[in-house]
């Protein structure tokens, strides 16, 4: 995922995600069920923000360069992922399917349940 189109086509291919705009005009947000689980500036294209398991985040933080706390976000749960890094980009793609898992097991039951029938 070399640029945001890619990166947005790939976010938008798991079941339930929308994107809005809600803090300004370049900071794409990606929503599962209406909770966040991506956030990205598509004029830098420099990182994401991902969802993240506290303890994962730690790890991740220590192993790569790329990977740092969550840029205006909670430091514990959330991680700034940079695209031009030491972070492959099958690790990217594990970092926002788990960012994806993590709001889903968070969500109501009867949004789980409304997801499931899409």
């Amino acid at each position: 995922m070399n640029n945001i189109e890619d990166f947005r086509e790939y976010c938008l291919s798991f079941k339930g995600v929308t994107e809005k705009f809600p803090f300004d005009e370049t900071t794409l947000v990606f929503y599962v069920m209406n909770k966040m689980f991506c956030l990205v500036d598509i004029e830098t294209f420099e990182f994401c923000n991902l969802k993240c398991d506290p303890d994962q985040a730690e790890e991740l933080r220590a192993e790569h360069n790329g990977i740092k706390p969550g840029y205006h976000m909670s430091k514990k749960h959330w991680n700034s992922v940079y695209f031009n890094s030491d972070v492959s980009p099958k690790l990217l793609q594990e970092l926002v399917v788990n960012s994806y898992d993590l709001v889903v097991k968070g969500l109501t039951k009867k949004d789980q349940t409304v997801l499931k029938e899409m």
